[in-house]
């Protein structure tokens, strides 16, 4: 079984997909957009949403992610009740993906050592998803 989260960018998923691959070496795995979609008259496809992204599955390290433009109607709301967790391999690499995720967003924890972790830090990015990135706790002498 695997959990994959289904992030939704309410019109700026292709911003949010080169934002990644861009930032955090992300891969695009698949893309679809609503005009590829078949015709459906109980789904119509809304006027001026046919270039958005109806689906796409990106690579970020390991892990991968669900993203859409949704259905670009409603306001955005915020992320609220999760945050993407972005584990990286030492300080300097969690450091530098913690920066590249705060460029556009905010930083509601900055980037320190912890009691649990030499490097941890929490950030909404330009998207308002919000990560936290943090390296490997080490493990303690027995």
């Amino acid at each position: 079984m695997q959990v994959q989260p289904y992030v939704f960018f309410n019109g700026r998923c292709e911003e949010a997909l080169t934002f990644y691959r861009e930032k955090l070496g992300a891969e695009v795995l698949f893309q679809m957009r609503f005009k590829d979609a078949p015709p459906s008259n109980e789904h119509p496809v809304a006027p001026g949403t046919e270039d958005k992204i109806m689906h796409a599955t990106l690579r970020i390290g390991t892990t991968e992610l669900m993203a859409s433009d949704g259905d670009c109607k409603a306001q955005a709301t915020p992320y609220a009740g999760f945050s993407l967790s972005l584990t990286a391999d030492d300080a300097a690499a969690g450091e530098k993906l913690f920066n590249a995720l705060a460029d556009g967003g905010k930083i509601t924890l900055p980037w320190q050592a912890t009691f649990w972790s030499k490097g941890f830090g929490m950030v909404a990015d330009r998207f308002g998803v919000q990560w936290m990135v943090t390296i490997p706790h080490e493990a303690s002498p027995q």
